[in-house]
């Protein structure tokens, strides 16, 4: 099969389209013939070397069909999505045109979406929802401020949290994309500055909860944006993975605000954390019927992979982008 593999860990021109032996599914496992998988921030975090030793392949999620089940539970040909279960960080991801998957990290999909768009929805619209109803509890009528609302799983979130019927806050650091922002329903846009708290301050807003994909830098000004008994999730490190220095319950979290982490990289499909939690058939539908804008902005083929991760990186797609291996 033709594969993409990390040459050497450093910049994207170490991928490198190769040819490697068909794998085989084990029990517990499915066997997929992939045709498209999305891009994702953490893939160019294993490809520069910044989460250590990872598979040779990488890829955290992909759309395709079934080849071979030994379970029998799936049919060949069965259209399918699958997302981590260790893909490209502890086995070989989905830039190939076969992998396996643990079937636990494998749903079946009633949907007519074609592949990149398919491809576009699972990893990001799973973490969210994961980070939205599961450590966030976020009702309708409550407002939440998501915060790096340009990325693909930022705008997933807005997305979702509009549709459930919260009011969102969405962040960006760039003004010019405050309109994409307000037309996918934000009621107020605000350009992050470090300080969100002395703006959400000024303006007299009350912050049910806060899904922040900034990180740890902006971690004690997150805490400090949420109302009494609040709530803040913190699910990315748009800002870097530099430790939250001389952190002090005490001094930095405020009584009764609640505070958690989603990594999606490590439970996302776990017992724990099962799949099947997530609505994936009411999403696709939702996409399909226009009510959730969760396209690929971009979309680019097998052998452009570098080019691909390229723009990943230098954050100009400002929404998902996907590749599609035929």
């Amino acid at each position: 099969m033709k594969a993409i593999v990390i040459s050497a860990y450093g910049g994207p021109e170490m991928l490198r389209v190769t040819d490697l032996p068909d794998p085989v599914p084990a029990q517990g496992e499915v066997l997929i013939r992939v045709k498209a998988f999305g891009l994702n921030h953490a893939e160019a975090y294993m490809r520069a070397g910044a989460w250590g030793d990872v598979a040779a392949v990488p890829g955290i999620e992909c759309a395709g069909l079934v080849e071979a089940d030994p379970s029998g539970r799936l049919a060949p040909g069965t259209r399918v999505v699958a997302i981590l279960g260790g893909m490209g960080r502890t086995r070989n991801g989905s830039y190939a045109e076969l992998v396996t998957v643990p079937a636990g990290n494998v749903a079946a999909v009633d949907s007519r979406l074609g592949w990149a768009e398919l491809a576009a929805v699972p990893e990001v619209y799973a973490t969210a929802w994961n980070g939205l109803f599961g450590n966030l509890g976020l009702c309708p009528g409550e407002r939440v401020l998501v915060r790096g609302a340009t990325s693909s799983l930022g705008q997933a979130a807005v997305n979702l949290a509009v549709t459930h019927g919260a009011s969102v806050l969405a962040t960006t650091r760039n003004p010019a994309h405050a309109p994409l922002l307000e037309r996918l329903g934000a009621e107020e846009v605000l350009i992050d500055d470090g300080h969100l708290a002395a703006q959400v301050g000024r303006g007299g807003l009350v912050v049910d909860a806060v899904f922040d994909l900034v990180g740890n830098n902006a971690l004690r000004d997150s805490l400090a944006t949420v109302r009494p008994r609040g709530r803040v999730c913190q699910l990315g490190f748009l800002g870097g993975f530099e430790p939250v220095r001389d952190f002090d319950p005490i001094a930095d979290l405020p009584s009764g605000v609640q505070l958690s982490f989603f990594g999606s990289a490590f439970v996302l499909g776990s017992p724990e954390f099962p799949l099947a939690d997530v609505p994936l058939d009411a999403i696709y539908a939702q996409v399909e019927s226009g009510a959730l804008a969760a396209g690929p902005v971009r979309t680019f083929r097998f052998d452009e992979i570098v080019e691909a991760h390229r723009v990943l990186e230098a954050g100009e797609a400002l929404g998902k982008m996907t590749v599609t291996v035929d």
